[in-house]
């Protein structure tokens, strides 16, 4: 939520102002200014891979959207530009949050490998026409996520900078 606010530090400050003393707030799914970078542009090559592949003669019957559907998914999508205002650094955001007036901030990220497979996945089942992929590939897909964010949890959080995950949630509470 907080990367679609104009003013972060501004929404910190009413957050805090609204919160009973010792109240808790927690921002979760924020994108990293790494793992946005790298999001958008698996994104970009998987879709435009997808939907030229999907054109090809022995794949437009089963695979292919409508060129209009395409046009038109692709014209939505530059939306995000506008709406998407921020990414941010998993320090930068805890101290914005210090600076608003919250303690006991912490920060955590989530989703580094699971993301690099994420992103393309969801954008491969936007770019083919509905129905196409099956409860089997929903299965792959939603059993490769686990096991994917299992192993960012688990083996590279301990190892690899916070900044390099895609997602930063952040907590704190108000004095």
């Amino acid at each position: 939520m907080l990367h679609h606010l104009p003013d972060v530090e501004l929404a910190m400050r009413e957050v805090l102002r609204v919160l009973k003393p010792g109240g808790r707030f927690v921002f979760c799914g924020e994108p990293t200014d790494y793992g946005d970078f790298v999001a958008r542009r698996l994104s970009r090559l998987t879709w435009w891979g997808a939907s030229r592949a999907t054109q090809l003669p022995f794949l437009r019957d089963r695979w292919a959207r409508p060129v209009d559907e395409l046009a038109k998914s692709s014209a939505e999508a530059k939306l995000e530009a506008v709406v998407d205002l921020h990414t941010f650094d998993p320090d930068q955001l805890a101290r914005l949050c210090l600076r608003a007036g919250a303690v006991d901030v912490n920060t955590v990220t989530e989703e580094l490998t699971a993301s690099w497979f994420g992103w393309p996945a969801r954008t491969f089942e936007a770019a083919v026409k509905p129905g196409a992929l099956g409860w089997n590939w929903a299965k792959f897909t939603y059993r490769s996520w686990l096991g994917l964010s299992w192993i960012d949890e688990h083996v590279l959080e301990p190892v690899v900078p916070d900044e390099l995950f895609y997602n930063v949630c952040v907590t704190g509470t108000r004095a």
